[in-house]
């Protein structure tokens, strides 16, 4: 049990540094440059646990699902969490993106004709309510030059809602290690499609050791072993453990925020992040006997 729950704490202390890191990272490798290093590095873990696993790999590989995943899970989120950050700090960040399980429900709702109740309604309600406090409800943030930032935000975690979505669907017997490490491939491919059209990554950058640490952090240990700790929880206690590591998340990225970026933690911050934590437990409780899904909680 001790195990468990330190496994719980180090993912949600990983994900939590890894919008640190990102923000770190932005500047001198872009925004496309950052998704593809992260991508490279977690792949370069993942591959060699999915190369041992390979013979219990699902057969006949459900290729096109899983690049559709990739695209929606990893390619296209993180370019977008990315850009947000050239615009909001770290922390706010990750309030916004502990929204995914909202935007789950939602997705579900209009796109995947999945019911939802009451009480699921009203969590995605204070979800929203829980954005305007963090915006000081300046509407306009959302409109024009100013949707970078905040928009871009909300548009990831819709991208992590129908890769959710999606992957429950189409993708329950393929395997998290599977769906991950490929997911990864697809975001690198998607990376670097996007450096083709925006600025390359500054060679100089490998020489920081500022950049160095980032990218293995964010790459190695966010996009690789992080997972592995969440498939660990998921097949020794259950879903509903190892996504519970959304509570945290948040949490600790505004630690880390404001220990190593100096991040403001502000009023609006902390009201806005309880409201969407109660959006979130209203949205996705369920009765004990219906099982939640592996893939609700993503991350920057």
């Amino acid at each position: 049990m001790m195990k468990l729950y330190a496994a719980l704490i180090g993912l949600s202390l990983i994900w939590g540094l890894s919008f640190v890191f990102i923000k770190l990272m932005v500047e001198p490798a872009g925004v496309w440059g950052t998704v593809f290093l992260r991508c490279l590095a977690g792949v370069m873990i993942l591959l060699p646990f999915l190369w041992m696993k390979r013979k219990s790999i699902v057969r006949p590989i459900p290729w096109k699902s899983l690049i559709i995943v990739g695209i929606f899970n990893a390619g296209l989120p993180w370019g977008l969490i990315s850009l947000s950050e050239t615009e909001i700090n770290s922390s706010t960040a990750a309030v916004l993106n502990a929204l995914t399980p909202i935007c789950t429900g939602l997705i579900g709702y209009l796109v995947f004709a999945v019911s939802l109740k009451g009480r699921q309604w009203l969590g995605i309600i204070l979800g929203f309510i829980g954005i305007m406090i963090l915006m000081d409800f300046n509407v306009a943030q959302l409109a024009g030059e100013n949707f970078i930032g905040v928009g871009t935000m909300v548009l990831a975690t819709i991208c992590y809602g129908f890769a959710s979505q999606y992957t429950k669907k189409n993708l329950r017997e393929a395997g998290v290690l599977l769906i991950t490490a490929f997911s990864l491939l697809v975001g690198g491919v998607v990376g670097g499609i996007g450096m083709m059209f925006t600025e390359p990554i500054e060679a100089a950058a490998f020489l920081e050791p500022s950049f160095l640490i980032s990218l293995i952090g964010l790459g190695c240990f966010g996009s690789g072993i992080a997972h592995l700790l969440f498939y660990y929880m998921t097949t020794k206690r259950s879903a509903e453990f190892a996504t519970s590591v959304t509570y945290l998340i948040p949490v600790t990225a505004m630690v880390w925020g404001h220990l190593l970026l100096g991040d403001a933690i502000t009023k609006n911050l902390i009201i806005g992040l309880l409201i969407i934590f109660l959006g979130v437990y209203l949205a996705t409780r369920k009765p004990k006997r219906q099982p939640d899904s592996l893939l609700h909680q993503r991350t920057g």
